[in-house]
């Protein structure tokens, strides 16, 4: 997809063109035990906004007249696929989007339902980032809140960080999550883009509190610039959350 900015000298732009896919919800009721109180898990599929293709079949191209079906699908036939490969790793990132996508518009979704201005939506939501698999929840919320409501970034931002909380699930450097920005800018520039700001306004909080001390600028960075440019998604939930725990001391 591409990026365009709404007005000239205004912070909001429009994410248009790329790929559009369905997502479809599948409820199952979770009744709690010796209660009468029953919750709701909802998951995801994938699907194609469209299935076939007529003019690709009639071309006699019939592998192609099912291709977007197929790769729509592929996007959620299985959790966490292996990103030992450059196609893997695109595969979990789209997968990784369309679940956050797909839960944040639900979400928000309801809470328009409630006709309370958006501003309002921390008062009624709250998110747990289960270990950064859902992180990319951060700047899909805050493109939701400029893009789409118009907010002051400032704005937002005060929103978005009282909606998400973090668990951490490892503190070893080599387990946590990292993505190239090369393929978030690839798959998600305007995410990406989002990401950068966040980063950039972050570091500038952190220099005014160690002034001059490059180390640990360097550390604190949601960017990791060196030997390749990666998205540090631990460093963005610990940033973009109000509170963060973890699951075991090391």
């Amino acid at each position: 997809g591409s990026i365009e900015q709404k007005r000239i000298g205004e912070a909001e732009f429009e994410w248009t063109g790329g790929e559009v896919v369905m997502a479809v919800a599948y409820d199952t009721p979770i009744p709690g035990y010796g209660t009468r109180t029953t919750l709701n898990l909802r998951l995801w599929a994938a699907m194609p906004t469209h299935e076939f293709d007529m003019n690709q079949f009639n071309q006699g191209n019939y592998q192609g007249s099912v291709e977007a079906r197929q790769r729509s699908e592929n996007i959620t036939r299985v959790l966490y696929p292996n990103d030992n490969t450059t196609l893997g790793k695109e595969l979990r990132l789209r997968q990784q989007y369309l679940l956050v996508a797909a839960t944040l518009a639900d979400v928000v979704n309801r809470f328009r339902h409630t006709k309370r201005p958006i501003t309002e939506l921390s008062e009624l939501v709250g998110m747990q980032l289960n270990d950064t698999h859902p992180a990319l929840g951060i700047p899909e919320l805050m493109r939701i809140l400029v893009d789409i409501d118009g907010l002051d970034w400032d704005v937002a931002w005060g929103i978005v960080i009282k909606v998400f909380f973090y668990t951490n699930h490892t503190v070893l450097p080599e387990a946590l999550e990292k993505w190239p920005v090369s393929l978030i800018d690839h798959l998600l520039p305007r995410h990406m883009m989002i990401i950068y700001e966040i980063n950039s306004r972050h570091l500038q909080a952190v220099e005014k509190i160690w002034p001059g001390n490059i180390e640990v600028m360097e550390e604190l960075s949601i960017i990791e610039e060196q030997p390749e440019k990666k998205v540090r998604m631990a460093n963005l939930a610990v940033v973009g959350s109000a509170y963060v725990n973890g699951v075991a001391a090391i």
